[in-house]
């Protein structure tokens, strides 16, 4: 694994936000809504920018401008910037999309095998309805764990050893590819059932387990307001302070001098040059 020199972290956020802004851009262009949402989010009220120790940025988008997003940008983006998303013929362990920077490199050991675009990244999460029957929203949150494990391929390491156990005989009953893109498409279209409009809560699906129990009145998100964010302003649900307390807890309070640290590993970062020349170096070693 690698870390971050000081001048490597100054570069990625320059890097992050040139992209950030383009994806606002491309967003408002296309009457698609996004907003900020985690780290960037904090960091844009208690920072007025990137939180010191942060190295990426993450958006929130409805589910019904996150389903438009892909089209849109295949056909109009700018080629600098891939578009990733899980697809029968697609994976690269995540369960969301990502926008990637081509002339870039960041090689994350959980992807070293693939051959993907490997390049600084952008994370963009969906926002659903949260219906309001608990039996309805315990059922969401099922189908919402089997997509998350059919679609990364992935196996939970920090949440228990009961739903570790599961993950494992669940890959291993359904190991063909196929299949799986079934089982996790089909639980997909179940857990984003609810439209927004008609819910009065909102949800994210695909961040985790953590993350998939929060309860966010609608109105948080009804709209964005923008804010500075270093040099320029960025989006944030017109709730922001609502949403953050919500997801974190009293937000504007500093973690441990321990926690201070990016959250990321990287097994091979390069700012200044494209991905494809560590093929078979630092990632899809084992086709050459």
């Amino acid at each position: 694994m690698q870390t971050y020199t000081n001048e490597q972290l100054k570069r990625l956020r320059e890097i992050e936000l040139k992209m950030a802004e383009y994806f606002v851009s491309f967003c408002n262009e296309h009457h698609l809504m996004c907003y900020f949402c985690g780290g960037g989010c904090i960091g844009a009220i208690r920072h007025k920018g990137f939180i010191p120790w942060d190295d990426d940025l993450d958006f929130f988008m409805p589910r019904k401008s996150y389903e438009k997003l892909q089209s849109l940008w295949l056909k109009y983006a700018n080629h600098q910037y891939a578009i990733c998303k899980p697809s029968r013929t697609y994976h690269d362990h995540n369960q969301f999309i990502t926008i990637r920077d081509r002339n870039t490199t960041m090689i994350k050991p959980y992807q070293s095998d693939l051959d993907i675009v490997h390049g600084v990244n952008l994370d963009i999460f969906p926002l659903d309805g949260y219906p309001d029957s608990k039996v309805k929203r315990y059922i969401q949150m099922l189908w919402s764990c089997i997509y998350s494990l059919f679609c990364t391929e992935q196996i939970p390491q920090k949440h228990g050893y009961g739903l570790k156990l599961v993950s494992y005989i669940g890959l291993n009953l359904f190991r063909s590819k196929n299949i799986r893109y079934r089982i996790w498409h089909f639980a997909e279209k179940q857990m984003s059932k609810y439209p927004i409009k008609d819910c009065s809560y909102i949800t994210e699906l695909c961040a985790g387990p953590k993350y998939m129990k929060k309860r966010y009145p609608k109105k948080i998100f009804s709209s964005a307001v923008f804010m500075d964010f270093e040099n320029t302003k960025m989006p944030l649900p017109i709730g922001y302070d609502q949403y953050l307390k919500i997801a974190f807890g009293n937000y504007m309070e500093l973690p441990p001098l321990k926690e201070r640290i990016p959250q990321h590993d990287v097994s091979m970062i390069d700012l200044e040059h494209s991905f494809t020349i560590y093929r078979g170096i630092y990632f899809c070693t084992k086709n050459t």
